[in-house]
């Protein structure tokens, strides 16, 4: 596949629908993407917290670090060892001299299942020890800031610049491996069918190359945003008595983009909701919705295999993506793995189920046997959480991030991820070995992801579509089976379980269609876009 081919996966600056921006002015005409670089998966909390620690540790004086959390915890250490706690590594960071910058979510109610305290307590012990970590409620009514990233930038030696951009919060239970047996430090709100210690399955991605500037680029439009950080009276009140820094100081100059490191083209791909009220982000009036846009492009390319790994996938408009792909394209399958249960019970878990619901009964109506959706498990029977934000269509686009497959990410809430294509690989291309590494995992194959010659010769009967289907099927036919029979006998091989779309009857999706509209799938489009049915 040409050059030419390749960039017409990826959105155009036009197509980004965000004249406000200046995340493409170092693009030349209507690219909107980046040349020259090296994306890295890191697969699971562990392996990419073991390599955060071992950078963030190299830095010193003139360079700079920046990071946006979802959910922070002080007290997350990065590896088992004592010292290597969030707080910790970044406020030493500070004291070496490196201009460390942060920009945490503040959050809603801990009564509402949320992590105020805990955000505020990373932002406030950084702060007490010179970094300037602000708590950022710029959000529309109900939203988040749901972008998690890291960016450090080497006065000295632009070539070691690296940004990390997926779905991993440095926050509790997010250090888990690939034996998913969970993090020590676990968050205590699970649903119950996770246990104590929920397994955790999760990816960051780690980029080296020119694209490092433009997710910086990210962080300056929102530290540099005029807008107050909060606008609620008593938040305000709260963060001056406890004398919290509730001004950005001016970051540094930015400098040039790092040089080329790869050979692969990175588009960054975020969502921003329409403020309303005049509140609107300076450098996305209005919203922005390329992550919408960008999947419904790649979508519509599609022809032979859409593999996801997702925390959500909800709702009428994710599900029309996917069936508009499946109904034109006879061929095409879908293959997505999400949680076996939602993460939350009691009320919320209704709403959760119609969300599925909604987004399972069309594909797979539309497409009888083409669509399979699977969860996963560790050894132990336990069900993995899986937080993975990935996709992959036809093995050539590829994105790893923020969002989720719901209309609440691609739409109402902040969300960074990225999409990756590869017009020069050496051995094989970014998404086939990031689509056979995961799939390796779910079937208990032992592999190397750096040997491609091993990883293909392990994974051979994966390597077509219609082969990795039918491989996922036969292997979570059998463990369900196991389960089925009181698990007597040895386990067989894999961690794959089968979904179907939840049973709920015509009162139960009635009673939870308010809740799951305006809680937890709202859309945060403007009035105009809403009318017209797009993103």
């Amino acid at each position: 596949m040409n050059d030419d081919d390749l960039t017409g996966w990826l959105l155009s600056q036009h197509e980004r629908g965000n004249a406000w921006t200046r995340l493409d002015e170092a693009h030349p005409g209507q690219q909107a993407w980046s040349e020259g670089n090296l994306v890295r998966p890191l697969i699971h909390g562990a392996t990419y917290f073991q390599e955060l620690l071992e950078r963030i540790e190299a830095t010193g004086p003139g360079d700079l670090l920046l990071f946006t959390d979802w959910q922070g915890d002080a007290d997350e250490r990065l590896t088992d060892k004592p010292g290597t706690e969030v707080v910790d590594v970044l406020a030493r960071a500070d004291e070496r001299g490196v201009d460390v910058r942060g920009l945490v979510w503040r959050s809603h109610w801990e009564k509402l299942g949320f992590t105020a305290g805990e955000n505020r307590r990373l932002g406030r012990q950084l702060q007490k020890r010179g970094a300037e970590a602000l708590l950022d409620m710029r959000v529309r009514t109900g939203g988040s800031h749901h972008q998690k990233f890291v960016v450090i930038r080497h006065g000295d030696d632009p070539s070691r610049d690296i940004a990390y951009v997926g779905g991993i919060d440095l926050a509790h239970s997010r250090r888990d491996d690939a034996e998913h047996e969970g993090d020590p430090q676990a968050l205590d709100n699970m649903a119950p069918e996770y246990g104590d210690r929920p397994p955790w399955h999760d990816i960051q991605a780690a980029i080296q190359g020119p694209a490092v500037y433009d997710v910086e680029t990210v962080f300056r439009e929102r530290w540099e945003d005029p807008t107050p950080l909060s606008r609620n009276p008593v938040y305000v009140t709260q963060d001056k008595l406890l004398r919290m820094d509730l001004s950005p100081d001016p970051l540094p100059q930015q400098q040039p983009p790092p040089p080329p490191a790869g050979t692969q083209l990175v588009q960054v791909l975020r969502t921003y909701p329409d403020l309303r009220l005049g509140r609107d982000y300076a450098f996305a009036r209005g919203g922005e919705r390329s992550v919408a846009r960008g999947y419904t492009k790649a979508l519509r390319r599609a022809r032979r295999l859409v593999y996801v790994e997702d925390q959500y996938m909800w709702g009428h408009h994710v599900g029309d993506v996917f069936t508009e792909a499946l109904s034109a394209h006879p061929d095409l399958h879908v293959v997505a793995v999400v949680p076996l249960h939602p993460d939350l019970s009691g009320v919320s878990r209704p709403p959760q189920l119609l969300g599925r619901y909604r987004a399972m009964l069309e594909m797979t109506r539309a497409a009888p046997g083409r669509v399979a959706i699977y969860g996963i498990e560790n050894h132990a029977g336990t069900p993995v959480y899986v937080h993975a934000k990935t996709c992959n269509v036809d093995d050539t686009w590829v994105t790893v991030g923020s969002d989720n497959f719901n209309r609440r990410s691609w739409t109402h809430d902040s969300e960074l991820s990225i999409a990756v294509v590869d017009p020069s690989p050496d051995g094989l291309a970014l998404a086939t070995r990031l689509r056979l590494t995961l799939a390796a995992e779910h079937l208990d194959r032992e592999v190397d992801p750096s040997d491609d010659d091993a990883l293909t010769t392990v994974m051979a009967d994966c390597l077509e579509p219609d082969g990795m289907c039918d491989v996922f099927a036969r292997s979570a036919a059998a463990l369900d089976a196991w389960h089925d029979a009181g698990r007597v006998g040895p386990r067989p091989p894999g961690r794959l379980r089968r979904l179907q779309p939840p049973v709920l009857g015509r009162l139960a999706r009635t009673l939870a269609l308010p809740q799951y509209l305006i809680l937890h799938d709202p859309d945060g489009r403007p009035r105009s876009v809403r009318r017209h049915g797009g993103f």
